[in-house]
Formats: C-alpha cells, sequence, structure tokens
C-alpha cells in the first residue's frame, strides 16, 4: 500500500490504514518534507467550512447536499479535536470558536443572506451575535454590524501537527520516505501499480495520491484541479495588554465575508497570524511561486487598519504557498480507473480538519468498505474539468478577476 504525498491526507490516511489493518504494509512517499505543502503552511484553522459559502454549495448541489456538506465538515471538525487529545499531539491546539464578519455594509447584507439560508436549511450551531457581543471579543474600526458566531472551532500550529502526526505514524510501522518525488505510476497489469522515483521502483497493490495543489502534475487527476497561491504575514510577539487595548480579548478565529477573505488569528506565543487578501494564479506549469512581496505589502496595510492601535507592530515572518482549486470550489475524493487508485484534492484552502475526515474516508475506500463516508456525495462526483489549452488561462483569469472587482466594489479596506 502506498500514499504519495505528506500532508494531512496522506498522513491521515496512514493512520487509519494502520489502525484497521496492522499486517499492511504502508509506504508514504514525499517528495519534499512532510509537511511542505499546503498542510504545513496554512493559516491554523480547524472548521466547518467547506467550499465557499453555503449559498454556493447549495446552488451547485442542492438543499439537501449543502446539509450534508456541512455535517461532514463539523464532523471533521469533533474529530481532529478528538484526534489530537486521544493521541496527544503536540500542535498548539486551542478550541475557541470562529467569527465570520463583516467590513462593510454589502458584506454585512450577504451575511444575513447566509445566516438566513442555514436558518432555512435547519443548520445548527451557527448564531449570529450582535455588534455589542461581537466588540467584547474583538473591536475593529472595520467591522460592521454584528458577526457569525459558530463555536466548533479550533485553531492549531499545522506545521507542529504534521511533524506530530509523523511520529504517530512512524510508530505504528508506516515507513516514510521524505525526498522522493514520485516521477511515474502505472499499472503493470498483474493487479499493482508501479512508482517510480529516483531512487528505484516502488510495487503496491492500491495507492493513494494525496497530492492536493500538485495533483495537476499528475495523470490520474489531470485538469480537474489548479493550484492557487494565498499569503500570510506574522508579526512580533505583542503583550497581553497591547492586545487588550486594541479590542481583542478572545482567542477566536477571525474571518471577513470577502470573496478573497482575510484570515487572522493569536498564536500561543502572542503573534497574529494574518493572511489571504489575494490569490496567485500562474500559467507557466511550475510551484515556485510562494513569495508575492506585493501581497505581503497589501496584508500589512490591511492589519494596519484592522488595528489601527497596532500599526506599529513589527512584522517578522511572511510566507506563502499553493491550495488546490477545482472549478467549481468545492472538494472530490475520487476513484481512478477503479478501488486501488484513490486521489483526493480541491481543498480550497479550508481542509484542515476535512482532509483528516478524508484520511478515514480514504481508508474505507482502499479497504473496499461500504461506510457512510464513502457515500458522501462529493467522493467520486463528477468533477468539472478546466478549460483545455489557451481557454483555461483568460476563463480562470477571470473568475479571479471578477472576485476581486467584487471586492473592490464592495470593501473598505
Amino acid at each position: 500500500m502506498a500514499i504519495v504525498g505528506g500532508g494531512f491526507t496522506g498522513l491521515a490516511t496512514a493512520h487509519f490504514l494502520s489502525q484497521e489493518d496492522s499486517s499492511l504494509r504502508v509506504a508514504l512517499l514525499e517528495q519534499q518534507v512532510i509537511g511542505y505543502g499546503a498542510s504545513g503552511r496554512n493559516g491554523g484553522f480547524s472548521m466547518t467550512k467547506v467550499g465557499m459559502t453555503h449559498g454556493l454549495t447549495k446552488a451547485r448541489f442542492g438543499r439537501a447536499r449543502t446539509i450534508e456538506a456541512h455535517e461532514y465538515a463539523d464532523r471533521a471538525v469533533t474529530q481532529l479535536r478528538e484526534l489530537v487529545e486521544q493521541l496527544g499531539l503536540d500542535c498548539d491546539y486551542e478550541h475557541p470558536g470562529f467569527l465570520w464578519v463583516a467590513t462593510s455594509e454589502k458584506f454585512a447584507e450577504r451575511q444575513r443572506h447566509e445566516l438566513q439560508l442555514i436558518d432555512e436549511l435547519g443548520i445548527g450551531g451557527i448564531e449570529y451575535i450582535d455588534a455589542d457581543a461581537l466588540a467584547e471579543r474583538v473591536r475593529s474600526p472595520l467591522y460592521v454590524g454584528g458577526a457569525w458566531w459558530e463555536p466548533n472551532c479550533g485553531i492549531l500550529n499545522p506545521a507542529k501537527l504534521c511533524w506530530a502526526w509523523q511520529r504517530v505514524i512512524e510508530a505504528a510501522g508506516v515507513e516514510v520516505y521524505e525526498r522522493t518525488p514520485v516521477l511515474d505510476a502505472a499499472r503493470t497489469g498483474n493487479g499493482r501499480t508501479a512508482l517510480t522515483t529516483p531512487g528505484g521502483r516502488v510495487s503496491a497493490r492500491k495507492v493513494v495520491f494525496a497530492t492536493n495543489a500538485w495533483s495537476h502534475l499528475l495523470a490520474p487527476v489531470g485538469a480537474r484541479q489548479v493550484p492557487a497561491w494565498t499569503s500570510i504575514v506574522m508579526t512580533e510577539p505583542i503583550p497581553e495588554e497591547r492586545l487588550a487595548e486594541a479590542g481583542w480579548s478572545g482567542r477566536e478565529g477571525i474571518e471577513d465575508f470577502r470573496d478573497l477573505v482575510h484570515y487572522y488569528r493569536r498564536t500561543v506565543d502572542g503573534r497574529i497570524a494574518f493572511g489571504g487578501r489575494d490569490i496567485g494564479l500562474f500559467h507557466d506549469g511550475s510551484m515556485d511561486h510562494d513569495r508575492d512581496e506585493r501581497v505581503f505589502a497589501a496584508l500589512r496595510s490591511d492589519f494596519a487598519l484592522t488595528f489601527p492601535s497596532l500599526a506599529d507592530v513589527r512584522f517578522t515572518h511572511e510566507w506563502g504557498g499553493p491550495i488546490s482549486a477545482t472549478l467549481d470550489l468545492f472538494p472530490v475524493i475520487q476513484q481512478v480507473g477503479g478501488p486501488d487508485w484513490v486521489t483526493s484534492y480541491g481543498c480550497v484552502g479550508h481542509g484542515v480538519s476535512a482532509t483528516h475526515l478524508h484520511g478515514r474516508t480514504i481508508a474505507d475506500l482502499v479497504l473496499e468498505r461500504a461506510t457512510d463516508l464513502t457515500e458522501t456525495f462529493f467522493v467520486n462526483r463528477r468533477v468539472l474539468p478546466l478549460p483545455p489549452g489557451r481557454v483555461r488561462r483568460p476563463i480562470l483569469d477571470g473568475i479571479a478577476g471578477f472576485m476581486r472587482w467584487e471586492d473592490r466594489r464592495y470593501d473598505t479596506i
């Protein structure tokens, strides 16, 4: 059994396979180091957001599947919290909840529509808190009205979580091979797959391609997803008294209602990680676009507007990385050409907890077990193919351009 990719999906799949069948020999191959991709570089939100919004999910998949998607994501958050506690995963985990704030009247209107839809769908665990209740948790001159408040949200250090998972799966007997890129995958005709690496070949009965934003480089996925780059800046440690003066007394994860959102949270050592603002789409076929100085500068400026009393705070870190996006901005788990190849991609930056539940779902598929998870609607769903060749670039750039235009139209930043 081989797993290609050392992020959350691959790590979780390896864990559940080793737990379900200790006789399996599982090898995990990672082209760089464990957690190198989005799993080790994200904002650290374990949240129930799947796809973009409930409204868009309903428009694409209908009412019943919107409820199903939320329940899956809610289950994913709870599962990850339990795994951290049960396995003692050292990742600075906290469970302070999530605030979705509006920064203009137009975004506040969008917020109201989303909350109304959630109420109509009968989805629980989400409520509206008014401006006074929001101000007791966090204040900003940009915030308009109240906020979407969701208690079931965790925040964590994603790189530390990847490293903790590596220790767990290696202790369970999973063989981890870092700096081992898979150059080719081919079915050999004897019920096995040959994975070619620079140092040799791996023969496996079944293969999980847990490659996320790199999936377009593999023939099993092809033109069904694209990488999109997002960026984060991080402050120096900020004393508690200064945070109190700025009006951030809680530790909730926060996101705004823009199309290209800002997301931010506090860390255990007193810093603020502040990310989002824009995405990068590149058409040269390479994955070397992690640094965008323009976006880094914009994020620092946006931070000062969000918390003016902290405008003099220094930024000590900045980084970026690719997320995986399908054309309909919704994830997929897929068997490719039969039950022996399984792949997963398209979390659109909301995969911290979802990928862990994907790992359990994929394990069930690999073991050929029919479960409630394998019956989830986005398992083996039809994925809208990306347009070919020269047509693709203007379409993708047009989608991103529309999102930027709508944010400029609605924004106060």
